[in-house]
């Protein structure tokens, strides 16, 4: 299991090795440039063309697209390089050191996802000095555990990238090209406090905010009456009510209350869409009270994916695995690539089960059917011409 430089399991510790945490906390956010600089390094060795661009709004974030060879379609293998935080004291070793015990290999990140941009440049190490039909990209973002700002930055930048994508988030190498798009609202009910020993002194939004759940409620009942997806483990889009707080004592009447929701769509449904409805349904609530609401998204909102079954990419990852494409339960940044017309499918060696979790791992039995996928891919896209782009110019 070796390349030129270096070898897989160093690689995979060197990436654990340098943290990358992203959080909405800012105690806690970290940069991602160290993970970025390795993989700057060692793509450069192997001749890739590399380019780093840093975050408008975060200059210690950074995205990397790495390409070799040029021409119409191509394959992207693609994966962000921030982690979720940590808490130290449940791991039962360090959770940058990619300790090696029973099989499997330790560390923040090696099930989701750092080890997948390893195995990916042990995979394509053999191709540098082979004539490609098709460019071979390599794509490593950042934010995606936060805001999927790294994402959200390559489709904005307008610059194409492959016809093909594999996102290497854990899927026990079984490919899928379904997931729910994500929802995160706010909701703000504003009144006025006075003394509770008369209700007209003052404006309750605890009682405006049992308005607004109810609306909300019976909104999720008619969503998930009129839109069902039979290949989800869960066919109905959900909404969450996931926080609440108002007031301040039991003898003050509540001048505000906030709400956060957690919404998950289907496939077809669509993020602005359901913020207008969202919005307007909790006006409706309040439209006969003295009441006031604020509303505003936690984060832009992650669309839903659906890459066509009929897709090349699907078609070569099911009959290289072994398994029909499914769904998963997580969001991936795929929506963002398929937006920019590269068909993606996530497929990865880590399990769901293993992310976010302490002692995380990755099973060492993993890698060599990974490279061995990886490579069957690349031969497919990237050393056979593309004939539905004949006469066509990479950019």
């Amino acid at each position: 299991m070796k390349i030129a430089h270096p070898e897989t399991l160093q690689m995979i510790r060197a990436l654990l090795a340098r943290p990358s945490v992203s959080s909405a906390q800012p105690t806690l956010d970290m940069s991602n440039l160290g993970v970025i600089e390795l993989l700057a390094n060692w793509l450069n060795d192997l001749g890739f063309d590399v380019r780093v661009t840093p975050l408008a709004d975060a200059p210690q974030k950074a995205n990397l697209v790495a390409t070799l060879g040029r021409g119409p379609g191509g394959l992207v293998l693609a994966g962000h390089t921030d982690t979720v935080p940590y808490d130290e004291a449940l791991w039962h070793s360090d959770p940058f050191g990619g300790t090696i015990r029973g099989g499997r290999l330790y560390g923040l990140g090696a099930s989701d996802m750092k080890s997948f941009f390893a195995l990916a440049i042990e995979a394509l190490a053999p191709y540098r000095d082979k004539p490609l039909q098709q460019p071979l990209i390599l794509l490593a973002t950042a934010d995606e555990e936060t805001s999927m700002a790294g994402a959200q930055a390559i489709a904005a930048s307008g610059r194409p990238l492959g016809r093909y994508a594999v996102i290497g988030e854990p899927t026990g190498l079984r490919p899928a090209r379904i997931h729910k798009g994500i929802m995160m609202e706010t909701f703000r009910v504003l009144g006025s406090s006075g003394h509770s020993s008369d209700p007209a002194l003052g404006r309750n939004a605890l009682e405006g905010m049992y308005r607004v759940l109810g609306a909300l409620l019976d909104l999720r009942s008619e969503l998930q009456a009129r839109y069902q997806y039979p290949g989800l483990t869960v066919p109905v889009p959900t909404l969450n009510l996931g926080h609440i707080h108002g007031g301040d004592n039991p003898n003050r009447i509540c001048g505000q209350c906030e709400l956060h929701i957690d919404l998950r769509m289907l496939p077809g449904m669509d993020v602005d869409e359901l913020r207008t409805l969202l919005k307007a349904r909790a006006l409706a609530a309040l439209a006969d009270s003295d009441l006031t609401l604020e509303h505003e998204p936690l984060f832009a909102g992650l669309p839903p994916l659906e890459t066509p079954a009929e897709s090349a990419i699907v078609q070569a990852a099911e009959a290289l695995t072994g398994y029909q494409a499914g769904a998963v339960a997580f969001g991936t940044e795929a929506p963002y690539l398929n937006q920019m017309g590269t068909e993606s499918i996530v497929l990865g060696p880590g399990d769901i089960d293993q992310a976010h979790q302490p002692n995380e791992y990755l099973q060492l039995e993993r890698i060599e059917p990974t490279v061995r996928l990886l490579r069957q891919l690349i031969e497919r896209f990237c050393l056979s011409p593309a004939p539905e782009y004949a006469g066509s110019q990479s950019p």
